[in-house]
């Protein structure tokens, strides 16, 4: 194969590039990271799937071969893919409005779910559309998580309270449990409150204990990593020995043993057409995760991912999810996490990963019969907390009104309507406060700063400036929303400055102008010509210009076009004093 060849097949099968350079090293490194996240998945993996209203073995089913295929398709050499705890509420919100949880209706909606997802996310890396990151500002996002886990986490009370708790949103969770405050489990109680009192005290105060103690920080934070691990082998066994099922516990009961088995998912199944949106949803709250855990751990180590690309693995990754039975995957925080900490070198980690995981469904899935549900529902609650962060509601607060209110929107919708109609609510608001904030663009008639060829806002800089020029910034692409805005911003200045003899357009942030913000500076021209006004602009990008060459504005226009707003400003005195007979207009400042 020749080397071009050969390198138009390494941007879609990354592979084929850091394949090339394996060795013992990496593979040594590898394998510590695998045997690592491995301890991590199984419980994790367990968790989720129950949170997605699916049997335990579908989440171990979704942690195996996404894997294999993220590690052939994707960029990162550290991401993790597999179930999380976001994309698993979102699939449960999803198919339970079109199926029973645990039926087969509800399984064969969330494989089919997962193969949708997939799908458009691979049409969308094809396409070339890793931009779809930027419709969620971070902010949205942060809110969106925070809201997300504060459902996630009150869904899964009830499962340590031993009672049923059911609705989308917290207020309908909040009223479920309050219904069954009667209820209560006392066993269940225990064993859960203890779980779950056990894993908060492992996140905060194991590894302080274990430094204290002398332990060298990396053992230390593997250990306290392996708490959700102790707390299943721990509780598995108590289950076991004290038979807390016949005492009314609820436990996981019966795991099929096993490798997936290839699914071909009914692509003619009735529910794709309500599960559509959901899908699309999915599949960019996903992506957006996916990439910034990715971007945030390849920056550690001066690496790249490829967004695009990213996309074709995320999508690969979901398809293979679907045909082996699983349900939609993203790239795991905390997971991701726990492969960079652990030392993970390439995405073999992930291959080595997969295989430790499918070894636990071979031989251990019998022992899984006495887990209880308490214990995953602990997992989950802890896990999900870390994402819970209301302060940002705070830091957007200072720094400014329109994010503030896009992550409040974005907070309140998602825990009063559920998260579907949140996170579609946050891409609405985000862009709906772009198009207003763009649609008012900041204007600032500018003068020269004394000394220099700067022109600065007269309302910021002592400068000096003349009563006949008004020299006027535009901090705005000029389209068809705030064309409107400009025309009149501009008149209103005139009337302020009826001696106005020149108007100075500085369009050094005018990036593009399209069909309706040039037709207004027609008629700007057009108005100004008719009141003895010149119309000039400055510092035009050569972009703009070559557009504007296509058209007649350039020929009609009044005034000149300069390469900038110093010569633009002395050439216009120039031909306003020879105009006065060589009498200098005076300066003002």
């Amino acid at each position: 194969m020749t080397e071009p060849a050969l390198n138009g097949l390494k941007r879609y099968l990354p592979i084929l590039d850091w394949g090339r350079r394996y060795d013992r090293q990496a593979l040594a490194s590898d394998g510590l990271a695998a045997v690592i996240v491995t301890m991590l998945l199984i419980p994790q993996s367990l968790a989720y799937a129950m949170l997605a209203g699916l049997p335990a073995e579908m989440g171990l089913f979704a942690s195996m071969l996404p894997l294999v295929a993220y590690a052939i398709f994707g960029t990162s050499s550290t991401l993790s893919v597999g179930p999380v705890a976001v994309v698993s509420l979102m699939t449960a919100s999803a198919v339970g409005q079109i199926a029973q949880p645990g039926s087969s209706a509800y399984i064969e909606a969330a494989v089919l779910l997962a193969l949708m997802s997939g799908g458009m996310l691979l049409l969308f890396g094809l396409l070339r559309m890793g931009f779809l990151a930027n419709f969620l500002s971070h902010p949205v996002i942060a809110g969106f998580i925070t809201a997300s886990g504060v459902i996630i986490a009150v869904n899964q009370v009830g499962h340590v309270l031993g009672v049923r708790a059911g609705g989308d949103n917290l207020l309908d969770l909040l009223l479920s449990l309050a219904g069954q405050a009667t209820a209560l489990h006392l066993p269940t109680v225990l064993l859960g409150g203890a779980t779950l009192l056990f894993l908060l005290w492992v996140r905060s105060g194991l590894k302080p204990l274990l430094l204290w103690l002398g332990m060298p920080d990396f053992g230390a934070d593997l250990l306290t990593r392996t708490g959700p691990v102790l707390a299943v082998i721990g509780t598995t066994v108590i289950a076991w020995w004290l038979d807390l099922g016949a005492r009314g516990v609820a436990l996981v009961g019966q795991v099929d043993s096993g490798m997936p088995e290839f699914v071909v998912p009914a692509l003619l199944h009735p529910a794709w057409r309500e599960l559509l949106v959901s899908a699309l949803l999915i599949s960019i709250i996903g992506f957006v995760e996916s990439v910034s855990v990715g971007h945030t751990l390849a920056a550690r180590r001066r690496q790249r991912i490829v967004p695009d690309q990213e996309l074709i693995g995320l999508g690969a990754s979901n398809i293979a999810a679907a045909f082996s039975g699983g349900f939609p995957v993203t790239g795991g925080f905390a997971r991701s996490i726990v492969n960079f900490d652990a030392g993970a070198a390439t995405p073999a980690a992930g291959i080595i990963a997969a295989a430790g995981i499918a070894l636990a469904a071979l031989f251990f899935t019998p022992f899984l019969a006495y887990l209880p549900n308490a214990t995953l529902a602990a997992t989950i609650i802890v896990a999900v907390l870390s994402l819970v962060d209301f302060s940002i509601l705070k830091r957007t607060w200072d720094y400014g009104l329109s994010d503030f209110i896009a992550v409040a929107i974005t907070i309140g919708v998602t825990l009063g309507l559920g998260v579907e109609i949140g996170v579609a609510c946050g891409v609405l608001v985000s862009l709906a406060l772009h198009l207003y904030k763009t649609s008012r663009p900041h204007m600032a008639v500018v003068g020269e700063v004394p000394g220099t060829e700067h022109y600065r806002n007269v309302e910021r800089h002592e400068v000096i400036t003349r009563s006949d020029i008004m020299s006027l910034r535009i901090d705005e692409s000029l389209y068809f929303a705030n064309a409107s805005f400009v025309e009149s911003r501009l008149y209103a200045l005139l009337e302020e400055r009826p001696e106005t003899r020149h108007v100075i357009l500085m369009c050094t942030a005018v990036n593009e102008i399209d069909l309706s913000a040039l037709e207004a500076l027609e008629s700007i021209n057009r108005q100004l010509r008719e009141r003895d006004i010149s119309l000039h602009l400055s510092e035009v990008k050569g972009p703009v210009m070559d557009v504007l060459r296509h058209t007649h504005f350039l020929e009609d226009l009044s005034g000149k076009v300069f390469m900038s707003q110093h010569h633009a400003v002395k050439h216009v005195m120039t031909v306003e004093d020879e105009a006065r007979g060589g009498q200098p207009h005076n300066w003002e400042i």
